[in-house]
């Protein structure tokens, strides 16, 4: 019995001991299996080096299959909100050892508004914005916890029709909107396209008045239909009790209730910031 109980007690020391140094022999950089290859790196600076990485729809999962990352990568060639534009440069390296510095230093450039992003009230709502309620006001408790992902009627708008057809439980506080715009690969296009989905109007007035949700999810820069841009906005911010999260990878990720992790940054004063989020099977 002792010399059990002390094999025991070995193979707790050690196990551990085992999985970091598996950790860190690579696991903690696993890559994206069956993407396909892009250049992502920094901005050419003063003799930077330019690194590549894969980036693509497979599904980014990590744990075993736990974890599923949602986020976009930010690179240079994502698709901006405006027609046939692209982000641009998002990292330069501004300090280089390759270069002869000591050190490797990146800057980064970015609009809050690019990429996997998060509204705060105050993005259009004026009221909202002089009182100060901004990005590092936004509630952690609505950006964490049980999470529907939902597939909307492919032929139509986010529309008070589809919303209603959607048959979304009451109590049910996240819920993120896969569209038409996942299927044609919008934010994996070279440029901005405004023929993206998102909600009417009426669609995020039906919410509002029918559901407990507190988090908005999209998969494409807007929550908000291009024709609905402003009056859809307006209906979500008019309480400040709604947060919209928008640009989600949702290729290939099934449809059902997961753990939702959403973490902007802490920017005071700022009505928007890139937001990493995954989800938890």
């Amino acid at each position: 019995m002792a010399a059990a109980v002390l094999i025991t007690l070995l193979l707790l020391l050690l196990l551990p001991a085992r999985h970091a140094l598996a950790t860190a022999a690579g696991d903690a950089h696993p890559g994206y299996a069956g993407a396909e290859a892009d250049t992502c790196g920094p901005e050419l600076g003063d003799g930077g080096s330019v690194g590549r990485r894969s980036h693509g729809p497979a599904l980014e999962e990590y744990g075993g299959g736990r974890i599923v990352d949602i986020t976009h990568a930010y690179r240079p060639d994502m698709p901006a909100f405006a027609p046939g534009a692209t982000v641009g440069p998002v990292v330069r390296l501004k300090e280089s050892m390759e270069n002869g510095s000591e050190y490797n230093l990146s800057e980064l450039r970015i609009e809050c508004h690019m990429g996997t992003h998060v509204d705060a009230p105050g993005h259009m709502n004026q009221a909202h914005f002089a009182a100060g309620l901004d990005i590092d006001t936004l509630d952690l408790d609505v950006l964490n916890g049980p999470a529907l992902l939902v597939d909307v009627p492919r032929h139509t708008n986010i529309t008070a029709e589809a919303m209603e057809s959607l048959n979304i439980p009451k109590g049910v506080r996240r819920v993120l909107f896969r569209t038409l715009n996942t299927d044609r690969g919008l934010m994996w296009k070279a440029s901005g396209d405004l023929s993206y989905v998102g909600f009417t109007k009426d669609g995020a007035q039906w919410l509002v008045d029918n559901t407990d949700i507190k988090l908005v999810g999209v998969d494409y820069l807007s929550v908000a239909a291009f024709d609905h841009l402003i009056s859809a906005h307006v209906v979500f911010f008019k309480n400040a009790d709604i947060i919209l999260v928008e640009a989600l990878k949702l290729d290939n990720v099934k449809t059902g209730l997961y753990m939702l992790h959403c973490l902007p940054l802490r920017l005071v004063g700022s009505e928007g910031s890139p937001i990493r989020c995954i989800l938890i099977k």
